[in-house]
């Protein structure tokens, strides 16, 4: 295995983490492709653990100012991916190392650019990215928003404690309608296929639904706002992940529709 910097053999693969295998992943690529291309040439660093001519890990960080926490002089990373479908793709490569190389390759570099840390995020459940995992690699919780919890390794001792960035104006309903907000960044296919799905559904259902789709790539539409990604049908909440399915989110909005 080594790891290497994106290079364009590997990018399309990179744009569909590692799945482009799948058809649901690339529901929503055109938002990744779009964020990359605004993020590339801003400070955007992606890494990728290659075995036998395969990507089978990545890495993605960009300077805090342009992610989701507030902060300064340091790197914020979106997310550490081992490839972990035992069928599929690469097959399941977890339990080689894989994502902690991705990450101390991932603090060399921002510390070779002169960051003072480098900042993460994790749930506190035993998957997908848990934050325990952050811990026992000399991470410290910085502070929490939900389920999410931020976390950070300072590299200088001025280093400041970054913060999540709250959300400042959530959705409501509208009188005679049921009421679609989704909120889509572009950085995650995940939540980028509910976007799609969510507005599809709204489509589908007709006139008793109205779409409102919100692109936060744009920076002060992001902080006007305080919500990067989600999806809240008449200003409720929906769990985006792991992201449900079409069917489920069409349920929904069918359901309130009947209320």
């Amino acid at each position: 295995m080594e790891l290497i910097d994106l290079r364009p053999e590997y990018l399309e693969t990179y744009l569909c983490c590692l799945e482009d295998y799948s058809d649901e992943i690339k529901e929503g690529q055109a938002h990744k492709r779009r964020w990359y291309e605004a993020m590339k040439d801003k400070g955007l660093r992606v890494k990728l653990a290659v075995s036998d001519g395969k990507a089978v890990g990545m890495i993605q960080y960009v300077p805090i100012e342009l992610a989701f926490a507030e902060g300064r002089d340091l790197y914020f990373v979106h997310c550490v991916w081992v490839h972990a479908h035992k069928d599929k793709g690469a097959g399941d490569q977890r339990k080689r190392g894989i994502g902690k190389a991705l990450l101390t390759a991932a603090e060399e570099d921002a510390r070779a650019l002169g960051a003072k840390g480098l900042a993460v995020w994790g749930v506190p459940f035993p998957f997908f990215i848990p934050a325990a995992w952050f811990k026992k690699r000399g991470y410290k919780k910085a502070d929490r928003n939900g389920i999410m919890i931020l976390l950070w390794k300072a590299f200088a001792s001025d280093a400041a404690v970054p913060r999540w960035i709250k959300a400042q104006e959530k959705p409501g309903k509208i009188k005679g309608k049921v009421a679609v907000d989704a909120f889509v960044h572009g950085w995650c296919p995940a939540m980028n296929m509910c976007f799609e799905r969510a507005k599809r559904a709204a489509a589908e259902l007709g006139q008793a639904v109205e779409f409102r789709p919100v692109e936060t790539l744009d920076r002060g539409v992001y902080l006007s706002r305080g919500i990067s990604d989600g999806l809240y049908i008449d200003g409720k909440a929906v769990r985006t992940g792991p992201p449900p399915s079409y069917d489920k989110i069409k349920r929904k909005i069918a359901k309130k529709i009947k209320k």
